[in-house]
């Protein structure tokens, strides 16, 4: 029984992992930067990975409910761009927040887009995704042909403030923990596990499959329009491919906070937690003169061991019987 219980808690709380890795590079971490935890050193590292763990959330939501969404990083790119058009230097509270409000918006129906497209018409995620994608980037590059752009300067030193002596990130991801607290109980929850777990047994229970899926693909737009908010505050410019390279990095996270790609499994923990643990590895390759490209190697080695530990798990079990 006691067993049964442990098992049980693992899976619903797959970042467990996770947070014993994060203490292991943390350490590593400090041997080679001895002020790694001093106020200022957590909020510098802390606003530069926001951007991603937002981000993340929302790819972790898709790949809960057994998508995954490939175009992320240039809904960041189309929307950083849109909102350095939009703020100018000049612009009015009124202004600033109507245009912030309007980024989220363009990130949900981006989303939305996708959502209908996989749910609807039935098309491969992986496909879709990646088809539009090349959509959202060209989009940014005709908003902003060329680096530049600014917004108030007051938006940025607010983005690097530390309320309370506080950084601003800890008051962010309080607010994510405590959104996928209050989401793990609704009814909503039960369908995304539902869904992600197996579409077809979940369909013959009346779960609204479609829906389901397609709502999974307005979150993760959702949250690409506040990761560029984000940022577009930690860079107070623009730039046409900014968010690009971030797609692959938010799977990354998410797959080593636990949740799996074949969905029905995970959480938005594991993933602000694999964000940090990513983070930190770029740290330890800065400090300890690792050539940069490693960075790409290491993102690669996780999903090929994430995609291949089931089929591993499976075999040594046929060995064992």
């Amino acid at each position: 029984m006691n067993s049964v219980k442990l098992s049980r808690f693992l899976m619903r709380n797959t970042y467990l992992v996770s947070l014993l890795l994060l203490v292991v590079v943390l350490i590593v971490n400090y041997a080679f930067q001895n002020n790694l935890f001093e106020l200022r050193i957590i909020n510098n590292n802390l606003r530069t990975m926001m951007p991603l763990i937002i981000l993340a959330v929302g790819q972790a939501i898709v790949v809960i409910g057994g998508g995954i969404d490939l175009s992320v990083g240039t809904m960041v790119s189309m929307i950083n761009t849109l909102l350095v058009v939009w703020i100018t230097p000049e612009a009015s509270a009124g202004h600033i927040i109507l245009a912030l409000t309007a980024a989220c918006g363009v990130g949900a129906l981006a989303g939305l887009l996708n959502g209908f497209s996989v749910a609807y018409l039935r098309l491969q995620p992986i496909v879709t995704t990646y088809a539009t994608s090349f959509i959202f980037s060209g989009i940014a590059l005709v908003v902003l042909p060329r680096p530049g752009g600014a917004i108030p300067r007051d938006m940025v030193s607010f983005y690097r403030s530390t309320p309370l002596n506080i950084p601003l990130a800890f008051y962010v991801i309080a607010i994510l923990i405590v959104f996928w607290v209050l989401l793990r109980n609704t009814r909503y929850s039960q369908y995304l596990f539902a869904v992600g777990s197996n579409s077809e047994a979940a369909y013959t229970t009346g779960i609204p499959v479609r829906l389901v899926r397609v709502s999974t693909y307005v979150w993760s737009g959702l949250f690409a329009g506040l990761a560029a908010i984000a940022l577009t505050l930690s860079t107070g410019s623009g730039q046409a491919n900014i968010g690009d390279d971030m797609t692959l990095s938010s799977i990354v996270a998410v797959v080593l906070g636990g949740t799996r790609l074949s969905g029905g499994q995970g959480g938005i923990a594991g993933a602000i937690i694999g964000v940090i643990i990513l983070g930190v590895i770029r740290n330890i390759i800065f400090f300890a003169n690792v050539p940069t490209w490693s960075q790409t190697l290491v993102n690669a080695l996780v999903i090929l061991i994430a995609l291949a530990a089931p089929g591993l798990v499976r075999l040594l079990r046929r060995r064992s019987a």
